[in-house]
């Protein structure tokens, strides 16, 4: 099965270098054990746009289509034998990147 991992922040994080090295470890023993299938960190919401293109014309909007106070800073793409084991994975994601840690299975 194959799950997505949110990473969620809220701007207010004080990393020091400790937490990459962290997450490489966990990164580390993702590929080790053959879970891991992507890795990537993602800008905060001031760099996003959201585009609308449902109608006559493009609608462009330099903003996240959502203000919120937490928004997702990266993401894994795991493979895991069922949930619980996702789970136990994300459990040592959020401790290691410090932060809340969404999970949700990939349909299909």
């Amino acid at each position: 099965m194959r799950f997505l991992f949110s990473v969620i922040a809220n701007g207010t994080e004080n990393d020091d270098p400790s937490v990459m090295v962290d997450i490489d470890a966990f990164n580390q023993k993702l590929i080790d054990g053959g879970h891991r299938i992507i890795a990537f960190g993602i800008a905060g919401p001031s760099s996003a746009i959201t585009i609308d293109n449902r109608g006559d014309a493009p609608i462009i909007v330099d903003a996240p289509f959502v203000e919120t106070t937490d928004f997702q800073s990266g993401i894994w793409i795991i493979e895991a034998t069922d949930t619980e084991q996702a789970r136990e994975l994300a459990i040592e994601a959020s401790a290691c990147c410090r932060r809340k840690v969404e999970v949700r299975p990939l349909l299909g």
